[in-house]
């Protein structure tokens, strides 16, 4: 093996340049050159790559996005998509690949290493969905960026007595809700693994105002409904003064924090070893604070526990 190629595919997650410059600057430690692939999987089809160099990572750990660029390509599910791209493999020369995204994103990866070309996957997504690791990269630095976000609206909250929705990003996983939602005091959290009903909901904050707890804060995951649909169920039962916030796309923005550029670096390095070791067809992931590697077949046929400890944890600290 001599050359390692690189890409990202998906949404972005804080992290990912982190993780691009650790599998770039391991391969060149053990005598390897490096490929970045920009646009993901469109871009490896359409060619567009290119040797990266040492001094093109100056800085880039502590930046936000992705520097390859990411783009989502569903052609590449199909076998005439996977074949252009190991065409632009075999032209470039690279020998294996580091694929940092999604669940999307491994079954390309898994695609590729069916045909011939070792490839690892890292979890580079803020919804923290992927089986087999406890965190993500980017969910750190995504959650950090719900609670700034919740803290200030606790204050306007505060000022005028009102009710708050906030819709958080997580797609069908409520583990951005849950730690963003604990870490910010919200009154109730809402995600898609746990039973809830509008009226209970209702009723706490109407116990919370009995008590003299005049503002409420209710952390909704995306995967559950949208803020403002949210917010037109609940007044139908009562006049709470409710205001609906969706935070959106600057969670995948912004600098990563120390947790996922650590994270993402460990990661991208074990990833260069896993290949060099002759392996393929894995997905690292941390559990316990160890790295860890699964088969990608695996996690197709696994799902992503949430922490449901969190969820009971704020019921009993959320009462006024």
């Amino acid at each position: 093996m001599k050359r390692i190629g690189i890409l990202t595919s998906g949404g972005d997650a804080p992290g990912m340049n982190a993780a691009v410059r650790a599998v770039a600057r391991k391969a060149m430690a053990e005598g390897l050159e490096a490929y970045g692939i920009n646009y993901g999987f469109a871009g490896l089809v359409a060619g567009d790559i290119h040797k990266i160099e040492s001094v093109d990572l100056d800085g880039v750990v502590g930046e936000g996005g992705t520097l390859l660029y990411s783009a989502r390509y569903p052609e590449f599910a199909h076998v005439e998509g996977q074949l252009k791209g190991i065409e632009q493999l075999k032209k470039f020369g690279i020998d294996a690949l580091v694929v940092i995204g999604g669940d999307g994103s491994y079954h390309g990866a898994l695609r590729l290493t069916e045909h011939g070309y070792n490839t690892i996957g890292l979890p580079g997504t803020i919804d923290n969905d992927i089986p087999f690791t406890d965190f993500t990269i980017g969910f750190d630095t995504a959650v950090n960026t719900d609670v700034e976000a919740l803290d200030r609206i606790q204050d306007t909250a505060h000022s005028h007595d009102r009710t708050f929705v906030v819709e958080v990003m997580g797609r069908g996983a409520g583990d951005v809700a849950l730690w963003a939602g604990v870490s910010a005091g919200a009154d109730e959290i809402i995600v898609p693994e746990r039973e809830w009903d509008m009226e209970s909901v209702a009723n706490k904050i109407k116990h919370n105002r009995a008590n003299g707890h005049r503002s409420n804060i209710v952390v909704l995951a995306e995967g559950v409904m949208g803020a403002d649909e949210f917010v037109e169920k609940l007044s139908q039962y009562g006049d709470f003064d409710v205001r609906a916030n969706t935070i959106g796309h600057m969670q995948r923005g912004g600098r990563p924090s120390a947790k996922d550029r650590v994270m993402a670096s460990k990661m991208g390095a074990y990833a260069v070893e896993l290949l060099l070791s002759g392996k393929g067809g894995l997905a690292v992931g941390i559990q316990h604070n160890e790295l860890v590697n699964h088969s990608m077949l695996d996690l197709f046929d696994s799902k992503h526990e949430t922490e449901a400890s969190l969820a009971k944890l704020n019921d009993e600290i959320s009462f006024s």
